[in-house]
């Protein structure tokens, strides 16, 4: 085909045009060519496990790439937390980060191996999720006050199992111990599948547990719900009372998760992302799903993400002061 000199000028001006722009605009044209990493803090089975699958499977969809979950448990979501932010910012790896990661860490361990906002980039809210007592079908805890009563009459001896040291189980029992004035031993396990199993073999009478994983167990009776610790029923399990209304009122703790990224993400990278990340959760299918399972969609952008970090923080620190909270 002969070109026109003004077709060949044309051309010749768009190609410099794209060329000046930088790698910015090549970034967001191009990116992503090839499958992504979704690192999920907690071993495979849990509820944020769940969480992380459908997020990986709805992302690749939009993205036209797969994206890959890898489970890195441990230390309270510190290695992945690690991982994450000492890999390439170049968007090809992402991480589902929960409340233990941004606020619960910093205001309960000494020293972390991340900065909780400088270490990444903010793509959005995801969800919240709703947290449940849980006990053995033999731990003679049918109700909180069971709970209160046994743990009185056996000082330091009744243990509980969570998902992880430093994990949002883990703070909500301690914040629940110092509402109810007792004491248990904490037995933490990487991740809810291994506590959850230790629960149903009898080896911890109690664990405080994600609504997501638990209820199938609940409803198959091989554990029973003793108390919800959010500030309203659970839809899941509808039926079990919350700790404010056992009479501890004004009792609330939660888990949140968001979407994040290493720091330094091209601009033109980190808007593909927040917004397909947007458009996923928009979906009814997806926010369905995330409902039939136990949690609360709940999007937010990456600001308003960070906004909720920087006002969590200073009030999570108080209450681990008073509390007196520590991780193991």
């Amino acid at each position: 085909m002969t070109l026109t000199r003004q077709q060949f000028l044309r051309g010749a001006l768009g190609a410099g045009a794209l060329a000046t722009a930088g790698p910015g605009l090549a970034a967001e044209t191009d990116f992503p060519q090839r499958p992504l990493k979704l690192v999920v803090p907690f071993a495979a089975g849990g509820a944020t496990d769940i969480l992380g699958r459908l997020l990986a499977s709805s992302l690749a969809d939009r993205l036209g790439q797969p994206v890959v979950v890898e489970n890195r448990p441990g230390a309270g979501t510190m290695v992945a937390a690690s991982q994450v932010a000492k890999s390439p910012p170049d968007g090809y790896t992402l991480f589902l980060a929960s409340n233990s990661t941004l606020t619960l860490n910093p205001a309960i361990r000494a020293a972390l191996p991340y900065d909780p906002l400088a270490s990444f980039a903010m793509l959005g809210g995801v969800a919240d999720m709703g947290l449940l007592v849980v006990a053995h079908p033999d731990a003679r805890v049918k109700t909180l006050a069971d709970l209160v009563r046994r743990a009185k009459a056996e000082p330091g001896q009744l243990s509980y199992a969570s998902f992880g040291a430093g994990s949002s189980v883990h703070v909500g029992a301690e914040l629940l111990q110092s509402a109810l004035g007792i004491r248990m031993t904490h037995v933490p396990f990487n991740g809810s599948s291994q506590s959850l199993t230790a629960l149903m073999g009898g080896q911890v009478p109690v664990a405080v547990d994600t609504v997501v994983a638990s209820a199938p167990l609940v409803r198959a009776g091989r554990v029973r719900a003793v108390a919800a610790l959010s500030a309203q029923r659970l839809p899941l399990l509808p039926e079990v009372p919350t700790v404010a209304e056992s009479g501890y009122p004004g009792f609330e703790a939660t888990a949140w998760y968001g979407l994040l990224a290493p720091a330094g993400l091209p601009a033109p990278v980190e808007r593909k992302l927040a917004l397909a990340l947007q458009a996923v959760m928009a979906r009814p299918e997806v926010q369905g799903k995330l409902r039939e399972v136990g949690l609360t969609p709940r999007w937010s952008t990456g600001q308003a993400l960070r906004e909720r970090v920087e006002q969590e923080l200073p009030q999570i620190r108080a209450v681990a002061a008073r509390a007196q909270i520590k991780a193991d």
